[in-house]
């Protein structure tokens, strides 16, 4: 089924925990203090060129913190807006299955068992930081609770992927897609549009390629540019074209149009820091983005999955 509404023309992930879990449902970004191979010097040192230092947004745990701290500080912030719900611990900042199994093991049971009221765990990761050991870890834990492994693809073009300093390639992520999907694993995909070199029809390419796959959500961003990132400095040395928000939104629709209309969309925009961002300025527009995008979908009859 899908969970569209006459204001919503795709399945927002709102209405799709409120339909499984009959509450509104939270996302608790923790720390567990992870790195990356494209960091630590397995793969590269110097990271993607758009990853921060901190490799997670403005409203992520500290990795000073314990998972208690951590969640607890989180919780409140989320309490003065909501005062019921239900919520899901997700390890964002780095690649968070990067480590030794006993690591893993330890930060996710400790993670699932920090509140009464935790319905589920979200790992990010990279879709080449697996073993058969992790798989069979990530499989445990799926027969426990509601289990989702976000990952970092950001374009299916190998030759981007390249320029962008991702250090793996396309057959890495669907291998990767296909072995979560195998055990039952629910498989979220983040995609960037607007990536150095990339036409619209690039972009509209990887939605495509997307939609041959069996996963269960997707999360939308847009470039932009941060301090303290690879890509700031060359975008101060030489600046290069970045999308417009209306060029951003008519090739997210366009997306939306494209993907199957049982995949869950997870974001439609980026999150940028505002006191590091540099450009574009109207990445900061949140709100106004999503309206754009809920308007010209309403006026012109669109719906994810039309096309």
């Amino acid at each position: 089924m899908n969970y569209f509404t006459e204001e919503k023309h795709y399945n927002t992930l709102n209405n799709y925990y409120r339909y499984r879990f009959n509450s509104k449902v939270f996302k608790i970004a923790l720390n567990g203090d992870f790195t990356c191979p494209n960091r630590d010097g397995k793969i590269s040192t110097l990271g993607c060129i758009f990853c921060t230092d901190s490799g997670s947004g403005e409203f992520g745990g500290s990795k000073h913190e314990t998972l208690q701290e951590q969640f607890d500080r989180i919780k409140k912030i989320m309490e003065k807006k909501w005062q019921n719900g239900k919520y899901i611990v997700y390890f964002q900042s780095f690649s968070n299955t990067y480590g030794p199994i006993p690591k893993l093991r330890k930060l996710y049971y400790e993670a699932l068992s920090l509140d009464k009221d935790i319905i589920g765990l979200n790992i990010g990761t990279r879709p080449d930081c697996f073993n058969d050991e992790i798989y069979d870890l990530l499989s445990e834990i799926n027969e426990k609770t509601y289990l989702t492994v976000e990952l970092g693809l950001q374009t299916m073009h190998d030759k981007t992927l390249k320029l962008i300093n991702r250090g793996h390639d396309l057959s890495t992520f669907e291998n990767t897609v296909n072995k979560l999907r195998k055990r039952n694993i629910n498989v979220v995909v983040h995609i960037i549009n607007g990536l150095p070199g990339e036409t619209p029809d690039m972009m509209l390419d990887t939605a495509r390629y997307l939609n041959k796959l069996d996963i269960q959500g997707i999360k939308i961003h847009m470039l932009y540019i941060v301090k303290n990132t690879p890509i700031y400095r060359i975008y101060e040395k030489k600046p290069f074209p970045l999308l417009s928000m209306k060029d951003y939104v008519d090739i997210v629709i366009k997306q939306l149009t494209l993907i199957n209309d049982q995949i869950i969309v997870h974001r439609l925009t980026g999150d940028p820091e505002a006191k590091a961002l540099i450009e574009p300025k109207w990445s900061l527009k949140k709100f106004i983005i999503v309206n754009e995008i809920d308007k010209l979908m309403r006026k012109n009859n669109l719906y994810q999955g039309s096309n």
